[in-house]
């Protein structure tokens, strides 16, 4: 039945490139949710009339987040080349992929803690500092704690983001699905072949969104 409908499809192929797939957005999504949390953190305690007020800071940091979130994927794997080879000592294959995928994703993700870290009732957090809560105390055990719903729902947004991500950094040779489906589909006019590489991505896609509500069902007590 599949040979029917796909029968320019290697399958063994196309598992090795689910495989790449996979790999590349499981590593870049735990960096982003890394990065993007010190970002976003960074962000709101720097902000006003907050813990680690500083408005030339927050400026920067902003500046930063802004810069390279707003700048089309695409573009910016162009613009990280000379750094990418620089760190990974090639621009092809999946392990090249991943500095513009982190980069092009954390500042995205951080202004999601950002926002997600603004929600918390500010009561708290001034209940936490009366009682000579340290900072580091207030981030680990108030900030994070009452805010981790939003943040598993925004990593689950990024996440889905950076699948679609990896599929453009596939069209320049970054391996993963997206490789497949250019080269092997749209360049040699094989329709079946994107066609499968389409159907894994959403099933991918499908999975990540179905364990990010599940987690943010049993996070949220309200």
């Amino acid at each position: 039945m599949l040979n029917e409908w796909f029968p320019n499809v290697k399958w063994e192929t196309m598992w090795e490139a689910t495989i790449e797939t996979l790999y590349m957005t499981s590593i870049s999504v735990i960096a982003t949710f890394i990065i993007g949390a010190i970002l976003g953190l960074l962000l709101f305690l720097t902000s006003k009339s907050n813990i680690w007020e500083n408005s030339v800071i927050n400026k920067i940091i902003a500046a930063f987040v802004n810069i390279f979130r707003s700048i089309p994927f695409i573009i910016l794997i162009v613009l990280l080349i000379p750094f990418t080879t620089f760190l990974v000592g090639t621009m092809i294959g999946e392990n090249a992929a991943l500095p513009a995928l982190i980069i092009g994703a954390a500042p995205f993700y951080a202004r999601m803690v950002e926002i997600g870290l603004r929600e918390i009732d500010k009561g708290v957090i001034e209940a936490a500092k009366s009682m000579g809560a340290k900072t580091s105390t207030i981030i680990w055990k108030v900030l994070l704690p009452e805010s981790m719903p939003a943040l598993v729902s925004g990593i689950t947004v990024t996440a889905i983001a950076l699948v679609g991500y990896t599929a453009m950094a596939g069209a320049i040779g970054a391996g993963g699905l997206g490789n497949l489906a250019y080269l092997e589909g749209f360049q040699r006019t094989r329709p079946d072949v994107t066609l499968a590489a389409t159907i894994i991505i959403l099933i991918i896609v499908f999975i990540i969104q179905f364990i990010g509500d599940f987690i943010t069902s049993k996070l949220d007590k309200r």
